[in-house]
């Protein structure tokens, strides 16, 4: 998988925490075996071989073959069947020195222990079952969240919410294929009463998975984010709105017109809502070769822009010269900024934002309206609903659901029930996928392969 080894018979071992000075790295060993193996490398051998699960030892890491200390260390023992992967492992807690966690990893790896792949840890955790698919890749969701609320939804899915839903719909179809099955495995005459098709089971079961499905959209902009482009002239406000949105003096402000050259990026949270946000270069006419790229590279922007901010000076434009923007007005994704109200009468051209970025007056009903067009109207999720953000999740219950309606359909025009049992089979397939009853080596790959190193 993923060109890397996942043989589950190496013990192996990650740096769970980020690369870099700090005061203290934590290092994940895991594998049969792995507890006897680094006692050999622990001033007290004896407190780690009888320590009893979740408990921690304190002592000093040293060299087996110069006796030479390494570093001190606290070690937390996780006995087989105890820990997160199943399996007997250890944490190092050491000091967060490069140098130092380097030394470990070279005695690690010359005891026989080999470096983890990414992913290899909740693999092991989801191989024995203490985890379903859906948690595995919640484990994920919640180390690459960008917002409280990407974080609060994510841990609903690790914590096993979106199991039991899908549980839940599960239990529902295999009932209805129950009773499919004592109709095709019973003559008529052998069953005491007529049984009707289920309908309402299936609906019921439906209906649950098109509520699920619902919630993709939202529950992928608030994990993934969005991107947010300030375009528009020279010197129409762009950068003063951009630090208003970051609250900062992230971009350079001039009265100078070409000031910004090229794209500046920072990120920022609105509502929840993570956002990737773009200062632009001013779309005009010019000469200076510097300037044409960077105004190149602001059309690429918008063109990948989930929301466009068309920025339009006040006091220059008039609603008859903001024609030449049509294109961008007519964009979906476009919110028209009239911007300098504070400078000018002017009324702002219907379907337009006045706004003073200088004051910040109508900067309120804008950002209102940029967080309405990014969640497409839908409503801000609660930290403890279940919904999804994966593509994977999102294609299984597309296909249970596509499935159900056939089954449906086809017993509405009575066809022979053997042809019903398959599209209910296909069903309960697509949510045992989900969950990881059916989980191909294909379908493992595409979950695994974005995990960090140390997960």
């Amino acid at each position: 998988m993923n060109g890397y080894s996942y043989d589950t018979d190496d013990m192996i071992f990650a740096l769970a925490t980020p690369w870099g000075t700090g005061a203290i790295a934590v290092i994940r060993i895991s594998g049969a075996g792995c507890i006897a193996t680094l006692a050999t490398a622990f001033s007290r051998p004896q407190a780690l071989l009888s320590s009893g699960s979740h408990t921690l030892v304190h002592g000093q890491l040293v060299d087996p073959d110069s006796t030479s200390p390494i570093d001190e260390v606290l070690i937390s023992v996780f006995k087989e069947g105890r820990g997160f992967t199943g399996e007997e492992s250890l944490e190092i807690s050491c000091h967060g020195s490069m140098a130092g966690v380097q030394s470990i990893f070279r005695v690690l790896a010359n005891m026989g222990m080999r470096s983890a792949a990414p992913g290899e840890f909740t693999f092991r955790a989801f191989m024995h079952g203490k985890m379903d698919l859906t948690r595995a890749e919640a484990v994920m969701e919640i180390v690459s969240s960008q917002s409280e609320l990407a974080h609060s939804l994510a841990l609903e899915r690790l914590e096993g919410h979106l199991f039991a839903l899908i549980h839940e719909i599960k239990l529902i179809v295999l009932d209805v294929m129950s009773l499919v099955e004592v109709q095709l495995d019973y003559a008529e005459d052998e069953i005491a009463e007529d049984v009707d098709f289920p309908f309402a089971a299936v609906e019921s079961a439906s209906r649950k998975i098109q509520n699920l499905l619902a919630t993709y959209e939202v529950g992928k902009l608030y994990g993934e984010g969005a991107r947010v482009v300030l375009a528009g002239s020279t010197n129409a406000g762009k950068s003063t709105l951009f630090n208003l949105l970051l609250r900062q003096e992230r971009s350079i402000v001039s009265e100078v017109h070409g000031t910004t050259r090229d794209f500046i990026e920072s990120k920022t949270v609105l509502d929840g809502i993570p956002v990737r946000l773009y200062d632009t270069a001013g779309l005009r006419d010019s000469e200076d070769t510097v300037e044409q790229e960077g105004i190149r590279r602001t059309r690429r922007l918008i063109e990948e822009a989930d929301l466009i901010l068309l920025m339009l000076d006040g006091t220059e434009h008039d609603a008859d010269s903001t024609s030449r923007y049509g294109d961008f007005i007519n964009d979906s994704r476009c919110i028209t900024v009239w911007n300098k109200t504070d400078l000018t009468e002017k009324p702002a051209p219907k379907g337009s934002f006045p706004l003073s970025a200088k004051r910040g007056e109508g900067f309120a009903a804008l950002r209102g309206e940029m967080i309405s067009r990014l969640r497409k109207d839908a409503s801000r999720p609660a930290e403890h609903d279940v919904v999804i953000e994966s593509s994977r999740q999102r294609e299984e219950l597309q296909r249970a659901a596509d499935a159900l309606e056939r089954a449906k359909a086809l017993a509405e025009e009575t066809v022979p029930l053997d042809i019903v049992a398959v599209e209910l089979g296909e069903a309960l397939e697509a949510l045992g996928t989900l969950t990881g009853e059916v989980a191909s080596s294909d379908i493992l790959e595409h979950i695994f392969s974005g995990f960090c190193v140390g997960k």
